[in-house]
């Protein structure tokens, strides 16, 4: 079918009679610019396009400007699987992603999409890919969302993106406390975590967060603080959504090597089976991992907080927004249940 095996990409496994074998070592340093849009149609998109949290309009689907994040400085956030297995930082060029979201709207009637690139390019790439969009019209027929990082934007960015049809942006919060930020390398503040946030809403982007729980570092108080950050931001209408989960070392990380090298992991370290976010696998120096799943609880239920809710019910525009809220009620109860088993 494919001719001479000679000619596959590097990184592909086949068998060839009874024998494995692989056209070698994965390459992960391809020019983005020549690669073919994704074939949606081979891929069966429809299946993801519609009960998706992320996705306030439907059809939904996912698209990728880079691999993966640009933050570079001292190797990455620690934390991070993105900079192991992409150790270098390639974009495509604006023009082509806006060709992508003119495809999709054409061609299968997307009405909003995510980047999943680890953090969407900013600067001068940024502000070319939102004229593009106003410029041809795209802006006024899907919302675009993607990941970002706090500390990266100017409001004049944010003005920019929201009428671009930017709507959602995903943050790493991570942690209240300073001393955790700077230990995972995050090159922000606390600071700029409030006020990337409270700029974003002023401007009509809907920030969400992310929070991570059960740092071996972090205590109780360390935690309880990052809970009450959380609930600053979503009652005083600054956050959107947000998501929390369990502190997860993976392996190829630096936070990895760091719990193997401190001794920090309470499981066996190569048992994976470990590591699918339904428990703590590292010590904390004063919660069993009962508490740790029990403040990632209370965390999503900062949704059901009286002036959270409020909030958002004043937001609420059009039946499309109630959709979109129920749909992310049933989701936060998906969690709170799911906390509630691993208690």
């Amino acid at each position: 079918l494919y001719g001479e095996v000679e000619v596959l990409e590097h990184g592909i496994w086949y068998r060839e009679n009874s024998e494995i074998k692989t056209t070698g070592r994965f390459q992960l340093d391809h020019d983005l610019n020549e690669l073919p849009f994704v074939d949606r149609d081979l891929t069966r998109w429809q299946l993801y396009a519609y009960k998706n949290g992320n996705y306030k309009l439907t059809p939904g689907t996912y698209v990728m400007a880079g691999r993966d994040c640009w933050w570079r400085r001292n190797g990455g956030c620690t934390f991070c699987s993105w900079t192991t297995l992409y150790p270098t930082w390639r974009v495509r060029r604006p023009e082509l992603l806006a060709d992508e979201v003119g495809a999709l709207i054409e061609r299968y009637g997307v009405r909003e999409i995510f980047d999943d690139t680890g953090t969407f390019p900013v600067g001068r790439w940024l502000r070319s890919f939102c004229n593009l969009m106003i410029e041809r019209g795209y802006n006024e027929k899907v919302l675009f969302s993607c990941n970002m990082r706090f500390g990266a934007l100017t409001r004049e960015d944010y003005e920019l993106m929201r009428k671009a049809s930017f709507r959602m942006l995903l943050f790493g919060l991570e942690s209240a406390s300073q001393r955790t930020l700077n230990r995972l390398n995050k090159g922000i503040t606390v600071e700029d975590v409030v006020r990337n946030c409270r700029v974003a809403r002023e401007e009509g982007l809907e920030p969400h967060v992310t929070i991570m729980v059960g740092y071996p570092w972090e205590n109780r108080e360390d935690a309880l603080a990052t809970l009450r950050l959380a609930r600053t931001l979503m009652e005083n209408g600054w956050a959107v959504t947000l998501q929390s989960t369990v502190v997860m070392p993976y392996p190829g990380t630096r936070l990895y090597e760091e719990a193997l090298e401190n001794r920090w992991f309470r499981v066996d370290p190569k048992d994976y089976d470990q590591f699918g976010m339904t428990g703590p696998v590292l010590k904390t120096p004063d919660m069993e991992p009962e508490e740790v799943m029990r403040i990632c609880d209370e965390i999503y239920k900062v949704f059901l907080s009286p002036r959270y809710m409020f909030r958002h019910l004043v937001r609420i525009r059009s039946w499309r927004d109630v959709k979109y809220s129920v749909r992310g009620a049933v989701k936060v109860l998906g969690h709170v249940k799911d906390f509630a088993r691993s208690r």
